[in-house]
């Protein structure tokens, strides 16, 4: 018995979709841990995630005291974030999530975005500490699109705790319990 020309149709599309459907089953991204990020690993990663590519920078007097960056497969629920904050006693952090969902899309460099010098008339308390949680402010000026006030405690990976106030840009104010480094 002969196939209509509607049926094989239909069986023909099945079969072709079921085969571009069965042939995205994963991808590479590139790989590397926050203690080093300068080889060419690749990951494979299921077609339900992405790639993501991080860096994080924390600076004094407009020098770079500490980076890390890392790269691997993002959980499906990555969510780009770029801000920076100003704190006391010339401190500086800057950090840069990226997202991306096609083979080797996070191979690049990812760059902290620069800190612009340009006043805006915001004002805000600062201060920075390492030794305790408290500390005295001075009234910092803002510049750039570092707008908000913020308040921030931190404990980093040697146990070091930090607290400090100062100027950050409005995505900061987005991380109220979340981990950044």
């Amino acid at each position: 018995m002969a196939l209509s020309p509607t049926r094989a149709c239909v069986i023909t599309t099945c079969i072709l979709t079921t085969f571009l459907f069965s042939t995205v089953e994963s991808y590479k991204c590139t790989e590397c841990s926050p203690l080093q990020c300068t080889s060419g690993l690749q990951a494979t990663c299921e077609a339900t995630q992405g790639c993501f590519h991080y860096k994080q920078e924390f600076n004094e007097s407009g020098k770079v005291q500490q980076s890390s960056q890392e790269k691997g497969c993002s959980s499906n629920t990555c969510t780009p974030l770029a801000f920076s904050a100003t704190l006391g006693n010339e401190r500086t952090f800057g950090y840069d999530l990226q997202c991306c969902s096609s083979e080797l899309c996070n191979q690049k460099d990812v760059f902290v975005s620069q800190k612009s010098p340009d006043p805006n008339g915001v004002k805000c308390p600062a201060c920075y500490s390492e030794e305790s949680v408290f500390c005295g402010t001075t009234d910092l000026p803002c510049t750039g699109r570092e707008t908000k006030c913020v308040e921030v405690v931190a404990t980093a990976f040697d146990g070091l705790a930090m607290y400090g106030m100062g100027c950050a840009t409005e995505n900061a104010c987005n991380l109220k319990g979340q981990q950044v480094l």
